[in-house]
């Protein structure tokens, strides 16, 4: 038993999760953990902006797999971490977020930057706790780091005032902790698995959906597998992205409102479709009466309140994704041989290959937003890590940009969070300084988080962005020029800033090529260099994304074009 501080105890308690590096703001309500953290081997990285703060843990945990830590002081400290510590949870991302608070005799009392912020973030945590004794502080963080790492991973929020911060205690710091009606089911339940391989063994048309799940539980290789048993077309959602390579035979590709052609037909033309951690969105379902219309669905997931939520389904595997799926595939290699390949199935995945080829634009003097983004993959080595803001950047990451590992293609799902993908990608680097680390923008995302720059140079985190710059809010323009007769209000952003320019003021390099060749050049030179990078790439304002779901249509009425 130690008798320290409770900031001392913190810090030991963080050694104790090896936690490494910690993002954040200093303020009044957390200088004696501050203080604590001075004498510690823990990496402070200084963020322009506490939302800033949270995205950068948020890319860490992303990219590294490990828990993502984040810190800010009370009153507006906190609150600007809200955004970030949503995003993270509805993305099932593990991080954990530290906030200070006024000393306890003025909580309460509308003290100088007091906010209640276990009330602001009960509704966007997995769990959040107020600690109240210096001796607790200890429990807090092994539960915290517990509570976001096991199960459903999420943010979990902790709130230590400022008081509890100087006290002296004794401590004891638990190797274990439990709460009462959490329980983790990692192990599915065997006769679901049985009943799941049973009616996949019967398929004629089997086909998976992986979702964030998958690569969470790090069940890239068993699905591979269980895909090549089945001889299975597989479709990912946005957040599953990289869990199968984009080269793979079977893959077809991203499914939804701006899935492939091929992905949205098979959906609809399945018999059994077997579902592997994902949440079932609307943006992934389209209108839910025709999702996948005439398929059995098997969904496996180890929330259990995510099943049958939006999709009904006939069956479900409660548990960790990786464990069902080694289940499935034991009991199907029992059940029949595996296929030959040589099937109409297979056929007709190639068959959608070739229908569902986007036609060059012709005649325009811009460059198109799919070359810029092939030309980056052509510029990148395979293991690179590409982060992205949220709006036509992102789709058109998502449709042309080719993923071929777990962990290496990130972004905001759920809440789909302007600003996200450049904190995002610092954090990242910050895990993974290995290989090089790029943000595919657009123009006003860019502009939500761009002070980060300043953390990217000043930390030696350096990372590329390479900016689609229509000088829209291009997502929202598309919507109205599709569905509101191009009745554009408050989307044109016009000429500033000068991203060139403010990059150099920030002692990052500023680009802006003419040319698919330059821009592969200029991003070659800055991963040689490395050296934080912001290549502005003029494009079409007028340029949509396809394919398309219209709102409130199934997901075979997708749109090719305007």
């Amino acid at each position: 038993m130690l008798r320290i501080s409770g900031a001392e105890a913190f810090v030991k308690a963080l050694k104790r999760e090896e936690v490494d590096t910690v993002f954040g703001l200093p303020g009044g309500a957390i200088l004696p953990i501050c203080d604590a953290l001075y004498d510690s081997d823990i990496r402070f990285i200084l963020a322009r902006h506490e939302q800033g703060a949270a995205h950068m843990a948020d890319g860490y945990a992303r990219a590294s797999g490990r828990v993502g830590v984040c810190l800010a002081t009370s009153g507006p400290g906190a609150t600007n971490l809200v955004t970030g510590i949503a995003t993270a949870n509805i993305d099932s991302s593990p991080v954990v977020a530290f906030t200070g608070q006024v000393p306890i005799p003025m909580i309460g009392t509308d003290a100088f930057q007091e906010v209640d912020i276990i009330g602001v973030s009960a509704s966007v945590t997995k769990y959040n706790i107020q600690v109240r004794r210096a001796a607790d502080i200890p429990w807090a963080v092994k539960a915290a780091f517990y509570l976001a790492s096991t199960g459903r991973k999420g943010a979990v929020l902790v709130d230590i005032p400022k008081d509890v911060q100087v006290s002296v205690e004794d401590m004891e710091f638990p190797e274990k902790v439990s709460f009462r009606g959490y329980r983790v089911q990692e192990e599915p339940d065997p006769r679901e698995l049985d009943w799941a391989s049973v009616l996949l063994s019967r398929a004629k048309r089997p086909m998976i959906l992986a979702g964030g799940g998958v690569i969470s539980s790090n069940a890239s290789r068993e699905l591979v597998a269980l895909a090549e048993a089945l001889m299975a077309p597989v479709a990912t959602t946005l957040m599953g992205k990289g869990a199968v390579p984009k080269d793979h035979p079977l893959y077809v590709g991203g499914c939804g409102m701006h899935g492939t052609g091929e992905a949205n037909t098979l959906l609809a033309e399945a018999d059994v479709l077997l579902v592997v951690g994902a949440r079932l969105s609307d943006r992934t379902t389209g209108l839910v009466k025709d999702f996948s219309p005439n398929a059995k669905v098997i969904h496996v997931d180890i929330d259990r309140s995510e099943i049958d939520k939006n999709v009904e389904t006939v069956t479900r595997v409660v548990g960790d994704a990786r464990l069902a799926l080694v289940g499935i595939l034991d009991r199907l290699r029992r059940i029949r041989l595996e296929s030959s390949g040589d099937s109409e199935w297979v056929r007709r995945i190639n068959e959608l290959r070739e229908l569902y080829v986007m036609p060059e634009a012709k005649g325009n003097p811009h460059m198109r937003a799919p070359e810029v983004i092939k030309a980056l993959r052509r510029s990148l080595p395979r293991d690179a890590i590409v982060t992205t803001e949220v709006g036509q950047c992102q789709m058109w990451a998502s449709l042309y940009f080719d993923s071929y590992a777990p962990r290496t293609f990130l972004t905001s799902g759920g809440l789909g969070t302007m600003g996200w993908g450049f904190p995002a990608a610092i954090g990242a680097k910050a895990a993974r300084r290995d290989v090089p680390v790029v943000d595919i923008a657009g123009d006003g995302s860019f502009a939500m988080t761009e002070n980060n720059l300043a953390t990217s140079v000043e930390e030696e985190l350096p990372v590329i962005v390479v900016i689609l710059n229509n000088r829209m809010l291009g997502m929202v323009a598309q919507w109205q020029r599709l569905f509101y007769g191009r009745r554009y209000f408050g989307v044109e952003l016009g000429k500033a800033p000068d991203f060139v320019k403010l990059a150099e003021a920030y002692g990052a390099v500023g680009a802006r090529p003419e040319s698919l060749e330059e821009l592969e050049r200029e991003v070659r030179r800055a991963i040689e260099v490395d050296q934080t990078t912001v290549i502005d790439v003029p494009i079409d304002p007028e340029e949509n994304v396809f394919p398309m779901v219209p709102p409130g249509k199934g997901l075979k009425e997708f749109i090719m074009g305007a």
